[in-house]
């Protein structure tokens, strides 16, 4: 697996793949088995694999334990990126649900506690509560970062507005989204923002819950149908896509999700690869060796294109180039 440079602010390398660790334990009543998650990660690791991401609320805390028991012997060789917001607990008071700064420190000091560790590399509010100021968030963040309990400050699932508001306030490295091709809406605002900042961009869903890897159509069973009560059925998109990644995948002897992932890596971030099975991880490290034409990216970008809407479509028309 090669490494690249997280954004241009940090100098930091890390792996093309992150290994995305929200199924690890069993305190939410789902995840992987037990006896594979050490091969899961021993796998990633040995295919060059070194940034992690995780959360306080995955498995209610587990996720991070496990992780940082894999990690204790080794931890300068791995970067970890973990999220506070909706707390580890099942339930949370008040006071540790959010981004205000309370809720920040409390979690920063059990994910560290958890974690086993003196610092994370990457640290981010897990999405915007909707009530904490941008300013509240950047000084909490920026505290946490001249305390050395982080070296870098990240946000998830923020609007563009509020996170280049957070930037402006104090140095962000890392913007997470929801990016694949079937969710391109980042591209109206976010990804955009994301390259003015410098910011390292992190992809998770890359396979949008499984959907593009084709096996809902075939009858399988997984997050998508579990959410809909079992049923299943595709937008005409959403049926133009697969139909593409299916026929790309003939000619490269892959599989329809192993190109979808492949052309997210030729979008300038890192996905995030989710693995309950060992079995996923593998066939995830697969798509490092396909290298899409240009003419399939294209076709894949044109299938998947979003429309931009005001302003964007009256710029295009009135602005030039010099």
């Amino acid at each position: 697996m090669k490494h690249k440079l997280f954004g241009t602010q940090t100098g930091l390398p890390a792996s093309e793949l992150i290994l995305g660790a929200a199924s690890f334990g069993a305190r939410q009543g789902y995840g992987a088995a037990v006896a594979d998650i050490p091969r899961i990660l021993s796998t990633y690791t040995d295919a060059g694999g070194n940034f992690i991401d995780i959360a306080d609320q995955y498995q209610l805390g587990e996720a991070e334990e496990i992780v940082g028991q894999f990690i204790k012997s080794m931890r300068q060789d791995f970067i970890i990126c973990t999220k506070y917001t909706r707390s580890s607990e099942a339930d949370p008071s008040s006071t540790k649900f959010g981004n205000h700064r309370k809720a920040m420190r409390d979690a920063v000091d059990a994910s560290l506690k958890r974690l086993d560790t003196e610092y994370i590399d990457i640290y981010m509010p897990h999405f915007d509560d909707g009530n904490t100021p941008p300013e509240e968030i950047a000084k909490g963040l920026e505290d946490l970062v001249q305390s050395g309990k982080i070296l870098y400050a990240g946000l998830a699932n923020f609007p563009a507005w509020k996170a280049a508001a957070i930037a402006k306030c104090t140095p962000i490295a890392a913007l997470q989204i929801e990016y694949n091709l079937a969710q391109r809406t980042a591209d109206r605002e976010l990804m955009d923002m994301a390259k003015h900042f410098g910011l390292g961009l992190m992809f998770y869903s890359p396979l949008a819950g499984g959907l593009l890897t084709g096996k809902y159509r075939h009858g399988a069973k997984g997050r998508l149908t579990l959410q809909n009560g079992d049923k299943y059925q595709e937008a005409n998109v959403t049926t133009a896509i697969i139909d593409e990644l299916e026929s790309i995948a003939e000619v490269h002897n892959a599989t329809p999700g192993q190109i979808a992932l492949a052309w997210a890596l030729k979008k300038n971030g890192f996905p995030i690869i989710g693995a309950r099975k060992i079995g996923h991880l593998t066939d995830s490290l697969k798509s490092l060796d396909i290298d899409l034409l240009d003419d399939e990216v294209n076709q894949l970008d044109k299938l998947s294109d979003v429309i931009l809407g005001y302003p964007y479509d009256i710029l295009k028309s009135v602005q030039r180039a010099y």
